[in-house]
């Protein structure tokens, strides 16, 4: 058994909430208004020593029209048939509703274990108010939750695990990330599911259609990582509703927390002033990158269309310029393995330790050739090179005036660095100290 908990019930009853609380973090968006998650969200948990993952679905609405609600049923049928045991949630504070009765003769269908969950008891009042929830027929007891405060949440917790053996999650913190990021409607939900090989996320032509950050383990073809979809980033100004607001900023976080990202560019659009903010940011929080051009199947193209396009991004993005870019199509999926080996190469590029030998007899002869300029009279000296133990490449040039080293001298140590070892697509810096 692999141990997976399914929380789905209608809208607004209260299920990324308890989600929240079951993981421990705030990771999935919640609002008052309805219909704020849509995708199938993942998150780990653990109770009485067993740990299990659990679903965060969109609510059901059957018999509906809305181009959305159509595509989070999907993803709730998807997360029934994923799961072990299904959380059924009910809303007492509104009491039983059609699409309450609804979705409980879908359930009556499916052998598994389920648990009828009546949310937001926080009085004795609607602990009696509840007990209309078994008209539903859910072959299960009743267990009234507050998901806000935690009550009510143990006893659930301990029926839940008792289907559960000794923990089989595997450990995915040390795996890692590659998160792709871009402006709104570039494609990213679409790469994903076209590199898993299934419909994980929710794709539709409306911006602004992913709101949760989504992970997926990737495990296959001798490659083993966590991918990470993200809500697309917008200018501040176009930021208007409270759900797109954290949206942008769990996106953000994302990115904080990726080892690589793979920048997404509409190949109709090009490299637009947006697409050089997210760009920006990446290399602002020393993450690897690599850009990746979608939507290439839907370009004019001669045998010089690609060089000319990619000169115009490197132009746009420089002095970073070592960076590999690659032109693909989540609709026929070419090239999307590339782009795949290319952010695995990356992050074996920023994981990298060089021999402390090697460096300095290496970079002391570059030195030597072109030394720093005479500034004010006085001759800099450098001595040793060290790179630094931090997660993102650092190296420490020591010599005697460190405050007469100036950035062009600093770019051409890059340079250097770069000529002689892989740092493709990832940002270094270079720190000048004191001997």
């Amino acid at each position: 058994m692999s141990n997976i908990v399914a929380i789905v019930g209608r809208p607004n009853v209260g299920k990324s909430t308890l989600f929240n609380r079951l993981i421990g973090t705030r990771k999935a968006i919640v609002n008052e208004e309805s219909g704020v998650t849509r995708d199938r969200n993942y998150g780990k948990s653990s109770w009485n020593g067993k740990e299990f993952s659990v679903i965060d679905t969109g609510g059901y609405v059957s018999n509906s029209d809305d181009i959305f609600e159509e595509e989070i049923n999907k993803q709730v049928l998807l997360a029934l048939d994923e799961a072990d045991v299904i959380l059924f949630m009910v809303d007492a504070e509104i009491g039983l509703t059609d699409l309450d009765q609804n979705f409980a003769r879908l359930l009556r269908n499916i052998e598994k274990p389920i648990y009828l969950v009546a949310n937001k008891v926080d009085n004795h009042e609607r602990f009696y108010e509840a007990q209309e929830f078994y008209r539903l027929g859910i072959p299960s007891d009743l267990y009234c939750i507050s998901s806000a405060n935690g009550s009510g949440t143990g006893d659930l917790l301990d029926q839940v695990v008792s289907h559960f053996q000794e923990s089989t999650v595997e450990e995915t913190d040390h795996l890692p990330r590659i998160t792709i990021v871009g402006r709104p409607n570039v494609g990213k939900s679409s790469t994903i599911n076209a590199l898993i090989g299934e419909e994980r996320n929710i794709v539709t032509e409306i911006a602004g259609t992913t709101r949760d950050t989504l992970n997926t383990r990737y495990n296959r073809f001798g490659y083993d990582f966590i991918l990470v979809d993200t809500a697309g980033l917008r200018k501040k100004a176009k930021v208007s509703e409270d759900v797109e607001f954290y949206s942008v900023m769990r996106s953000i976080r994302a990115i904080e927390e990726s080892d690589v990202c793979m920048l997404l560019i509409d190949a109709t659009r090009g490299m637009e002033a947006q697409d050089l903010n997210i760009f920006h940011l990446i290399e602002r929080n020393r993450k690897g990158v690599v850009l990746v051009v979608n939507k290439w199947d839907l370009i004019e193209k001669d045998g010089k269309t690609m060089a000319e396009y990619e000169k115009s991004i490197r132009e746009k993005i420089a002095p970073f310029k070592d960076i590999n870019i690659i032109f693909t199509s989540a609709l026929t999926k070419q090239r999307l393995l590339k782009a795949l080996e290319a952010a695995i190469q990356v992050y074996n590029n920023r994981t990298q330790k060089l021999k402390t030998s090697e460096l300095n007899r290496i970079m002391l002869e570059a030195i030597e050739d072109y030394p720093p300029p005479c500034l004010k009279g006085k001759f800099v000296k450098i001595k040793y090179v060290s790179q630094l133990p931090t997660h993102a490449p650092s190296f420490a040039f020591y010599c005697n005036l460190p405050q007469y080293v100036k950035e062009p001298y600093k770019r051409y140590l890059e340079n250097k660095i770069r000529e002689n070892w892989h740092f493709t697509g990832v940002p270094i810096q270079i720190f000048m100290r004191k001997k």
